[in-house]
């Protein structure tokens, strides 16, 4: 009884609820970055993400426990990848670097509709309330996780997205050498992630693109970076 009196003692229900939060907001970025990636594979002609259910706004299609994880404690990261059959596109190349810009696109305009949301909160919702104060910051934190995101997944290092934009200038030998070792080339990746390889010109980017959106927007970017840090310091 005293061990579970010590327990409930040490239980911050707030902070749990600020996590539960912040996983949700890592949800529906990932979820919007795969499914992105899916609709315009579709469009173009490709079935293959149709087939396997990833059309769908549910997270747990698209979810990668690894990759998930690292963008809620890390602030970069991917999901699970939409499959793509490049043959049946018009142009493979071309096809595959409109699939994968997709994703990275939906997450800019993630974070666009995100703040565009902020701002109408600072005009509407009464400074003195709670539940306003509290969404606010929590599309503050969506915003910056999604541009994260976003821009993570732009780095032009195969498999990242930003690798098959590049890779569709490429000649069609080394094109197609390099997708055949994207997959330990992956490896590579994450571990890079880990060592934060990837912390220094992203948070930059991060910063000057945020910057960008919040005078697009008219939200003042020192409340975003605010409502962004009460996430990461209580969840």
């Amino acid at each position: 009884m005293n061990s579970f009196s010590r327990f409930l003692a040490g239980f911050d229900i707030q902070g749990l609820g600020f996590l539960l939060l912040s996983a949700l907001a890592v949800l529906i970025c990932i979820t919007v970055h795969e499914l992105s990636h899916g609709l315009c594979a579709w469009l173009l002609g490709d079935p293959t993400a149709r087939s396997q259910g990833r059309l769908s706004l549910n997270p747990l299609r698209h979810l990668d426990p690894i990759g998930a994880i690292m963008l809620l404690t890390l602030g970069i990261g991917w999901a699970k990848p939409v499959s793509v059959d490049p043959r049946h596109f018009k142009n493979p190349k071309w096809g595959m670097a409109l699939t994968a810009l997709a994703g990275p696109v939906s997450n800019l305009l993630l974070t666009l509709a995100s703040l565009l949301i902020c701002s109408l909160i600072l005009r509407v919702v009464p400074p003195n309330s709670t539940a306003g104060w509290l969404l606010f910051s929590f599309l503050c934190h969506m915003a910056v996780r999604s541009l994260g995101l976003g821009l993570f997944n732009l780095i032009p290092i195969s498999p990242l997205d930003g690798s098959k934009v590049l890779l569709a200038v490429l000649p069609e030998k080394i094109y197609w050498k390099i997708l055949r070792y994207e997959r330990y080339i992956f490896v590579v990746v994450i571990a890079l992630s880990f060592l934060g390889a990837f912390d220094g010109f992203l948070s930059e980017a991060i910063y000057s693109v945020l910057g960008v959106f919040c005078r697009l927007t008219g939200v003042p970017a020192d409340m975003v970076l605010v409502g962004n840090y009460i996430f990461n310091v209580l969840g």
